[in-house]
């Protein structure tokens, strides 16, 4: 084997996907900035309180339960 093929080989089987998925993961990160926001907005009641949706979309998991 040539050291030319082994090269390509290594291209196409690692180098290429890993790059392909480092990509897509950039641009769902820029769309998911983009979109999230705004339906989260969506997510009020007539009075203008935000609705339970909203209200865990903004809650840390970490802080634990809210106390009421």
């Amino acid at each position: 084997m040539d050291v030319g093929t082994i090269i390509f080989i290594v291209v196409l089987v690692i180098v290429m996907p890993v790059g392909i998925l480092m990509s897509m993961a950039g641009l769902a990160g820029v769309i998911g900035s983009l979109i999230g926001r705004n339906s989260d907005l969506d997510n009020v009641t007539d009075d203008g309180d935000p609705n339970e949706y909203l209200q865990l979309s903004d809650a840390n998991p970490y802080d634990g339960p809210e106390s009421d």
